[in-house]
């Protein structure tokens, strides 16, 4: 088990609630989301490949971007850290490994933290599943955990590298205010209930859909699986991610927006297209200590 102390970040204004009580999530594309809340900017799981681009997404498989990103790494705000599911190529490109800033933290499993070291960067945070690393500041915090998530069935699983699911507690001294989880590319598995049982009122989720397949073997959730991971996570929000961007992700965004509407979801399901916003309050309700 990695043993990590708190990260103190710099603040401008150390012991505010700077942004504490508003946030937004912006969508970039595949699991690509700017998220800002309680005075933290976060980047998750960096694509900017363009259309056209090929992604290596391992054992000899590549595959083609059919969109174009939001926005280049040229067009991010400042970053407090960098969140990554796995070190696939369609969620940690080439770019992104040119581009980003070397010195910056940088959240995601072990088998991810060696690669991101051996491409330089200086500041990668591993975490195996259930521990938590927390990031401060002045008295702003958000605490990481890492949850289980599985991309594949047997025995193709033990090919391909592990991936990581987050939840993210954002707190004011030892008062938290928002609750977000973020699935990873992962599969309807049993591990999932184990999430909303030591984690409960989650307010938003970011799910990973797309029905992603290599050799006909299911890897992300399609629409099918989404729906029922919802209904085990029970989140108050949900914005659905991964999807429509490459050639292998099968289940198109429409499944999904048909079998939701068709379900007895008790989520708000917010569905954004490439560069769209969703703007939040802090949930009205008492959130104490986790």
């Amino acid at each position: 088990m990695y043993e990590h102390e708190p990260l103190v970040l710099a603040s401008g204004s150390p012991g505010t609630t700077s942004g504490i009580g508003v946030g937004e999530v912006t969508f970039i594309g595949t699991a690509t989301t700017l998220i800002r809340y309680g005075g933290f900017t976060i980047l998750t799981d960096p694509n900017f490949l363009h259309k056209g681009d090929r992604a290596y997404v391992g054992l000899g498989v590549r595959t083609k971007r059919l969109t174009e990103p939001a926005m280049g790494i040229g067009d991010l705000p400042s970053l407090d850290l960098v969140l990554l599911s796995h070190h696939h190529g369609d969620h940690f490109d080439a770019t992104a490994a040119r581009d980003l800033d070397k010195d910056l933290p940088i959240v995601t499993e072990p088998h991810s933290a060696e690669k991101l070291r051996s491409q330089g960067f200086r500041r990668p945070i591993p975490l195996e599943t259930w521990q938590t690393q927390d990031i401060r500041k002045g008295r702003n915090r958000v605490s990481i955990t890492s949850t289980p998530a599985k991309h594949a069935p047997q025995p193709l699983g033990s090919l391909l590298p592990s991936v990581m699911g987050s939840v993210l507690d954002f707190s004011v001294g030892d008062e938290r205010h928002l609750r977000m989880y973020i699935t990873g590319d992962t599969l309807l598995h049993d591990r999932l209930a184990d999430i909303p049982r030591r984690y409960p009122d989650i307010d938003l989720c970011i799910i990973h859909l797309g029905g992603t397949k290599i050799a006909g073997i299911l890897l992300t959730m399609d629409a099918v699986q989404g729906i029922k991971a919802l209904k085990i996570i029970r989140p108050r929000t949900a914005i659905p991610v991964h999807y429509n961007d490459y050639t292998l992700f099968r289940s198109p965004l429409d499944d999904f927006k048909r079998l939701a509407a068709n379900s007895d979801l008790r989520c708000d399901i917010r569905y954004l297209n490439h560069g769209d916003t969703y703007r939040f309050e802090t949930p009205n309700r008492p959130s104490g200590p986790r």
